[in-house]
């Protein structure tokens, strides 16, 4: 049975850094495509980051590039996001999502539907 488990939300200031994890068992990382999304209370879900597999190309939303960054740890089987310079408008649960085998390249690393398994998410709350 494949679980995700996201850690490291919580409550921050304006401008301030968090750093989540999404830990896996039941399913390989190094042999998938990994992405972070996130909702926010009455709006869709929406694509933050992801990270493809051999290579690894990077994919952001735009409103975080320069300021969230995604990795993998295949040794670990965890992907990560650093989330620096942390804006009231970040906050919302975010949930990692894996694509086993789907190399998702371009386009497709955005699409939460070529997403798999999925984690119960994680609150980030940055106040003003």
């Amino acid at each position: 049975q494949v679980q995700l488990v996201e850690f490291g939300g919580g409550l921050v200031q304006a401008g301030g850094s968090l750093r989540l994890s999404c830990a896996a068992s039941g399913v390989t990382f190094s042999n998938c495509g990994l992405g972070w999304f996130r909702q926010a209370p009455g709006r869709e879900r929406e694509f933050v980051a992801a990270i493809s597999w051999s290579p690894a190309y990077t994919y952001y939303l735009d409103s975080v590039k320069g300021r969230f960054t995604i990795s993998r740890d295949n040794a670990k089987n965890t992907v990560n996001l650093q989330m620096n310079s942390l804006k009231p408008e970040d906050t919302a649960v975010y949930s990692c999502a894996a694509a086993p085998h789907a190399p998702l390249r371009g386009w497709n690393a955005r699409v939460s539907g070529n997403y798999d398994y999925w984690g119960q998410g994680t609150q980030v709350t940055v106040s003003s």
